[in-house]
C-alpha cells in the first residue's frame, strides 16, 4: 500500500519558502520580508475582489476612485502597487525597487496605514534577485481571501510571528506573545467592549485575540477601541500591518516611543489592558528621570535597577474606575523588598490585586523560566456587569486575592515548548469567574488554588509568591521506592547494554579499515 503524503498547509509551504532567502538575508530579516509581501499580496487580492463588485454594479466610472474602496475597508492601490504588477515584473533587476515603491504608494494613497509600511526597506537589503523572484512565485500561488471563515492570511501572520520567535531564541523575538497565554488573559479579563489597551504591544498580538474573542462570543468588534504603544520601529509597522490586514482600527500613537519616556496616551484610561512587557529590563528611565511621573501618584517611584513594577504602575494608572488588567511578569516580581515592596504592599492594600497565576516553564520561545500572570481590578465590589451575551453577578472581594498554579497544566508542542489547550484555557478560566461569583461553588484545591483575605498577606509580608499560600501535596509518601527503584535499575541496565553495543559497533568498523582500538 502506498504511503499516504500529508499535504503541507499553506505555512508550512510559505515557511520553506522563506528558507530560499538563506544566505543573502540575515534570518532575523526574514519576517520583515515575508509579512511585508504577504501584506502586499492580501491588499491586492482584496483590492481586485472590490474592483470586480464596482464593476459588476455598473459603476466602472468609479473603479480608480479610493472612497469607493475605503467605504468597504479596502485599500485603494495604483496600478503599479498591485500583486498582478509585482509578479509580471518579477524578473526585472529593479524588482526590489518596484516592490518598495508598491509598498510607499500604498500607504501614501490610505491614511490608515500612515507609518506602517517599510520605507526604501527591500533596496537597502540588497537581496538576491532569483530568491526574491522565487518568494514571489511562492506567494502567488496563495490566494488569501478564498476561505473567509478561516482568515489564511491571518493564519500565515500568526504562524509566521511564532516561527520567528522561536528561531530567534532566546534574547530575541520579544515581539511575540504564544496565543495560548494571550487566549487565557482573554478569557479571563473578558474584553467585550470598551478601551482596550497594550503599552507594550509587539506585534499586536493581544489585540488580535481580544477581537477573536469578542466574535466568537458573538459580539461586536466595533464595540472596542484599541490603543497600543511599541518602541521597536520595525516591530511598531508589524503592528500596524497585523491590524490592518483584520480591519482593526488602532491607535498606536503617531511613531514607536519608549512608553516611560514618551507615553503616546497620557489621558488614556482603559476598560481593559492586556500586556507582556519586558522582563526584568534594567535599561529604563527610572528613578532618576521621572520622580514627579504622574503614573506612581499614591506609590513610591519604581527603582531604577528594574522597570517591573515601573510597568505594572503604568497599567494600574491607566484602568478606569471599572478596568481590568492581565499582564505577563516575571516570577521575581512576586515578593522582594524595597520599594518594589512598598508598591506592592500599597497595591494589595488599596484592593487593586485580584489574582497571581503562575505558568509553567517553557511557554515562551525567549526564556524558559516560569512566569506569572497578574490580574488587576480596580473595582472588586459587588456589582452587575453585562458580559455580551450574559451578565455576571460579581460578589465583594475587596479583602481577597485568588492564587493559582498552573505548573501541572499544559500540553506539549513544537517539541519542547508547552501551551495550553481550549479545554485547559476554559477551565483556568472558569475558576476565576467561579470564585468572583460565588463562593458556594469555588473550593480551594491543592496544587491549584488558593483563596486568601489580606490578613493572610500581611502575615506572609505581603509575599505573591503562590506556594506560600496553596497547598502543597508531598508525592512522595505515596511512592513505592522499591518499584521505583528497581524501573530504574532495568533502564541502566537498557542503557549499559547500548553503550556496550555501541563500542563493538565502532570497533568493528576500525577492525575492518584495517586499525585496532
Amino acid at each position: 500500500m502506498a504511503k499516504q503524503v500529508k499535504e503541507k498547509s499553506i505555512e508550512e509551504s510559505l515557511w520553506q519558502a522563506c528558507d530560499k532567502l538563506r544566505g543573502s538575508v540575515e534570518s532575523s530579516e526574514y519576517k520583515h520580508v515575508v509579512l511585508g509581501l504577504i501584506f502586499l499580496k492580501f491588499a491586492s487580492d482584496k483590492f481586485e475582489e472590490r474592483r470586480a463588485e464596482i464593476i459588476a454594479e455598473r459603476h466602472e466610472k468609479f473603479i480608480e476612485m479610493k472612497e469607493f474602496y475605503n467605504e468597504k475597508n479596502v485599500f485603494y492601490l495604483n496600478e503599479t502597487s498591485r500583486w498582478s504588477f509585482i509578479k509580471a515584473n518579477a524578473k526585472q533587476d529593479d524588482l526590489a525597487l518596484k516592490i518598495d515603491t508598491a509598498l510607499h504608494n500604498i500607504e501614501k494613497n490610505n491614511p490608515a496605514l500612515k507609518g506602517a509600511l517599510p520605507d526604501n526597506y527591500f533596496s537597502r537589503l540588497g537581496l538576491d534577485k532569483t530568491k526574491l523572484a522565487s518568494l514571489i512565485d511562492q506567494i502567488s500561488e496563495i490566494n488569501t481571501i478564498a476561505d473567509k471563515q478561516n482568515d489564511i492570511v491571518g493564519r500565515v501572520y500568526e504562524y509566521f510571528l511564532a516561527k520567528f520567535a522561536i528561531k530567534e531564541g532566546k534574547g530575541k523575538g520579544e515581539f511575540y506573545t504564544p496565543k495560548s497565554i494571550v487566549n487565557l488573559i482573554a478569557e479571563m479579563i473578558e474584553p467585550y467592549q470598551g478601551i482596550i489597551y497594550d503599552p507594550a504591544c509587539g506585534s499586536g498580538g493581544m489585540f488580535v485575540q481580544s477581537v477573536k474573542f469578542i466574535e466568537q462570543h458573538h459580539g461586536n468588534k466595533k464595540e472596542v477601541s484599541v490603543y497600543g504603544q511599541e518602541y521597536t520601529n520595525t516591530t511598531y509597522k508589524l503592528a500596524k500591518m497585523n491590524l490592518a490586514i483584520r480591519g482593526i482600527s488602532a491607535n498606536l500613537g503617531e511613531k514607536a516611543a519608549d512608553t516611560f519616556g514618551a507615553d503616546q496616551h497620557p489621558d488614556l484610561k482603559a476598560d481593559f489592558i492586556m500586556a507582556n512587557p519586558p522582563f526584568n529590563q534594567k535599561d529604563w528611565r527610572g528613578k532618576d528621570e521621572l520622580t514627579d511621573d504622574p503614573r506612581w501618584k499614591g506609590y513610591d517611584v519604581p527603582p531604577k535597577s528594574n522597570a517591573n513594577y515601573g510597568w505594572i504602575l503604568n497599567m494600574a494608572a491607566k484602568l478606569s474606575d471599572n478596568g481590568v488588567a492581565g499582564f505577563i511578569l516575571a516570577n521575581g516580581a512576586l515578593s522582594g523588598g524595597g520599594e518594589e515592596f512598598k508598591i506592592r504592599k500599597k497595591l494589595i492594600e488599596n484592593n487593586v490585586v485580584e489574582a497571581i497565576i503562575i505558568l509553567p516553564r517553557n511557554m515562551f520561545y525567549t526564556t524558559d523560566i516560569s512566569v506569572t500572570l497578574w490580574v488587576l481590578n480596580k473595582n472588586k465590589t459587588a456589582k452587575i456587569v453585562d458580559k455580551g451575551t450574559a451578565t455576571r453577578n460579581y460578589r465583594e472581594r475587596e479583602e481577597e486575592i485568588l492564587f493559582m498554579d498552573l505548573r501541572q497544566q499544559g500540553e506539549p508542542f513544537e517539541k519542547k515548548y508547552i501551551q495550553f489547550s481550549p479545554a485547559q484555557i476554559k477551565d483556568i478560566a472558569q475558576t476565576l469567574h467561579t470564585w468572583q461569583t460565588d463562593t458556594a461553588t469555588y473550593k480551594d484545591i491543592p496544587e491549584y488554588c488558593y483563596s486568601a483575605n489580606k490578613k493572610e498577606v500581611e502575615k506572609k509580608d505581603f509575599s505573591l509568591v503562590p506556594s506560600k499560600y496553596i497547598e502543597f501535596v508531598n508525592r512522595d509518601e505515596n511512592i513505592d521506592f522499591d518499584t521505583k527503584m528497581k524501573g530504574l535499575q532495568t533502564e541502566l541496565k537498557d542503557i549499559l547494554a547500548q553503550e556496550e553495543a555501541s563500542k563493538a559497533d565502532l570497533q568493528n568498523v576500525f577492525k575492518n579499515l584495517g586499525y585496532e582500538l
